[in-house]
């Protein structure tokens, strides 16, 4: 059977459905103006939150080596890997176990996703510490860091941490600053190189999307997903240390 071709009809309705689809901009001088205007508007409010972090954070970025002493160094989690730190979350470990071998830091506070069973952040990042010569009783886990609010809010409310040293990557770390700082704490941060693969890409992309939550969360001070009872872990691990 041989199929007819379109006849002027058909291409007709064709172009009708594609023109409709098109952005109509406005035939007036005043509407074009407007549609500027509110085009320029929407992209000053978009990056408004990462103008923000910048600003709160920028002077507290420091290297592992000019960073204040603090009693706290706070790990957030970045995922795991058949039950094993991901390498940009082994690079924090690192990190972290430089900073208390240096003296730097008495008690490493790591906060991760235990959320199920199979997926443990807390404890593999402890494993790790271990492994690089943090003592046990120098680490805090904290199992219920579901995300940086989270684990800002929860790292001040649950385990009374007033000033501390965050460790991420470079692309997070000013988002976890403005954070921290939000729920109460006096916190620098070290930002971990990375290489600029894939993951960090991706990683520096998402910032400015999330810039946009962290902005609500500092304004809010939405509770977190679990926060739970008071835990005395730091507490204990800092007297045990000296303080």
């Amino acid at each position: 059977m041989r199929l007819k071709p379109w006849g002027g009809r058909a291409v007709r309705a064709l172009r009708g459905a594609v023109a409709r689809l098109r952005p109509r901009l406005p035939r007036t001088r005043r509407g074009r103006r407007l549609t500027v205007q509110g085009v320029m508007v929407a992209c000053v409010l978009a990056l408004a939150p990462a103008t923000w972090l910048h600003t709160v954070a920028d002077a507290r970025v420091r290297t592992a080596a000019d960073v204040p002493e603090q009693q706290v160094a706070v790990v957030f989690g970045a995922g795991l890997w058949h039950g094993r730190p991901s390498p940009y979350l082994a690079n924090r470990l690192r990190t972290a176990a430089g900073l208390y071998r240096d003296g730097k830091v008495k008690v490493v506070l790591v906060t991760g996703d235990n959320s199920r069973a199979e997926y443990d952040e807390p404890d593999a990042m402890r494993t790790f510490l271990v492994a690089h010569g943090v003592p046990d009783r120098r680490i805090v886990s904290d199992f219920a860091g579901f995300d940086t609010w989270d684990s800002c809010v929860r790292a001040r409310k649950i385990f009374g941490v007033e000033r501390a040293v965050l460790v991420s990557q470079g692309f997070h770390i000013r988002r976890a600053i403005a954070l921290c700082r939000a729920a109460g704490i006096d916190a620098y941060g070290v930002g971990v190189d990375a290489v600029h693969d894939v993951t960090w890409y991706y990683g520096g992309t998402r910032e400015v999307f999330a810039a946009g939550k962290a902005a609500l969360d500092a304004l809010f001070e939405p509770d977190p997903h679990f926060l739970g009872p008071k835990e005395a872990g730091v507490e204990s691990a800092l007297a045990a240390a000296g303080r």
